[in-house]
């Protein structure tokens, strides 16, 4: 109840039925709603789809967010496919407006068909259970109210209403990997070998789910008694990850295996295979993985290590090395214009954006956006592994700001000490304004007399067609 919801609408039958549920939803639970349309510059009747969305909205007197993007354009820069580019401007977009009308969730309109198709993709492309449980019914603050319902019962459900909507032409071709699943596979099995099977799909993605969930949590037992955090270095004790089930095996390695990276990501069963195979070898024997790791045996121990390159974050002219990541500068007054962008790695960048404070409304309550007051900022910003002497600002608990060492911080939070020199920090000079996925300082936090705002947003970006195109 009395949840503010941004809704997703593109115009056609998916969104506008979506639209319409929660309208009448909205009639038994007090709900606020508002709509984001996002024109991707590519198809000629895109414009229409914009005016067919606002008079939707302007009938029934609902904000109506527009979002005028060059997906192509994205997709030249981001080295991506057309139909990723377009996904990955929807949700900014999508983030974007549900910060501006304070929204608690955002509402897509993902449906069984979808569902089925993603869970037909990842498993020809190699996947794992997670990814055969293919769309989440909700996923941080994205909820999905139509994954129950399959395509056909959304088109009758509108026409029982008299509803039009729009039709996008690209979704008849046959130019993306996912339309010729929807077009050729999914119908061809639907009436030549199972019926129902869109629903059945579904249910086996649920059930999915649920083992991947119980997984989890099976594996941070058995890391509890198997891993040990050493100094700048992961330790696992190979005669009790022996007595592991290979399944939880295999979990615990790659679970270890992207901790010693600040976002885990390219790990794949292969380099988990090498390090099975490592743990039957004899000591001495090592291996190399991504992100500068390397694993070696010692005896009953398996030892996974970051080797310390400087190469973490691309280096730019005048910048300088730190411990771990090289120094680069931010450049604020790109960021008041439009949001200035900070490659952190070839997966991961920072978004940068200046505007002014409006009254009453509040900083955004997730991990990886933070605001910060723009005016208390004196000298340049940089980004860059922790140095010594370095501090955050900290609330002392009587009223009064103090200084915390940042070493003494991460000791406090038992960060593993092998991870902490590659964790990203903002900061001005010695005074960290963000420890990135961590805390920020209290400093330059936003008070009843910020009149600029500085968002800083830690965001992902995802080249293979995943489902988590920003991290939250």
């Amino acid at each position: 109840p009395n949840d503010r919801v941004v809704i997703g609408v593109s115009g056609g039958a998916d969104s506008v039925c979506l639209l319409f549920v929660l309208l009448e939803y909205a009639h038994r639970i007090p709900l606020s709603v508002a709509v984001a349309h996002v024109n991707h510059g590519i198809r000629e009747e895109a414009a229409e789809d914009a005016r067919y969305v606002k008079e939707l909205c302007r009938v029934r007197d609902i904000p109506y967010y527009l979002t005028e993007t060059d997906v192509r354009k994205i997709a030249q820069e981001q080295r991506c496919s057309e139909e990723e580019a377009g996904r990955m401007a929807r949700y900014e977009a999508f983030f974007q407006t549900a910060l501006a009308f304070r929204a608690d969730k955002i509402a897509v309109a993902h449906n069984s068909n979808d569902r089925s198709e993603t869970m037909l993709f990842h498993l020809f492309r190699g996947s794992g259970i997670k990814g055969l449980g293919s769309i989440q019914p909700v996923r941080d603050n994205i909820v999905r109210p139509l994954l129950c319902l399959e395509r056909r019962e959304i088109e009758e459900y509108l026409k029982e209403r008299d509803v039009s909507y729009c039709h996008d032409i690209t979704n008849e071709q046959d130019d993306y990997t996912r339309n010729r699943i929807r077009h050729h596979i999914l119908p061809y099995v639907e009436k030549e070998l199972v019926a129902g099977c869109v629903g059945h799909m579904s249910q086996a993605a649920d059930l999915l789910l649920q083992v991947e969930d119980y997984l989890e949590r099976q594996t941070r037992k058995a890391m509890e008694n198997c891993v040990e955090n050493g100094d700048h270095c992961i330790i696992l004790k190979a005669d009790i990850f022996r007595q592991q089930h290979i399944v939880i095996q295999e979990r615990i390695l790659l679970n270890a295996v992207k901790s010693l990276t600040p976002f885990g990501r390219d790990i794949t069963a292969v380099h988990v295979k090498a390090l099975l195979n490592l743990f039957e070898g004899a000591s001495g024997r090592s291996i190399a993985l991504p992100f500068g790791i390397v694993a070696r045996k010692e005896y009953e121990r398996v030892i996974l290590e970051k080797i310390r390159t400087g190469k973490n974050i691309a280096h730019e002219k005048g910048s300088r090395k730190t411990e771990g990541l090289e120094e680069r500068y931010v450049n604020l007054n790109s960021a008041m214009e439009k949001p200035y962008v900070l490659a952190l790695d070839e997966t991961t960048d920072l978004w940068f954006s200046v505007f002014p404070c409006e009254e009453g409304r509040e900083a955004p309550k997730n991990k990886y956006t933070k605001w910060f007051d723009y005016d208390k900022i004196i000298k340049p910003l940089t980004v860059r592994g922790r140095r010594q002497g370095d501090f955050l600002s900290i609330n002392n608990g009587n009223g009064t700001i103090g200084h915390k060492l940042l070493k003494d911080y991460m000791i406090t939070e038992k960060i593993p000490r092998c991870r902490r020199e590659f964790i990203p920090v903002l900061a001005e000079e010695e005074h960290v304004l963000w420890l990135v996925g961590f805390r920020i300082s209290e400093y330059y936090k936003i008070s009843g007399h910020t009149k600029r705002v500085l968002q800083v947003q830690l965001i992902r970006k995802n080249r293979n067609g995943g489902e988590n195109g920003r991290t939250y």
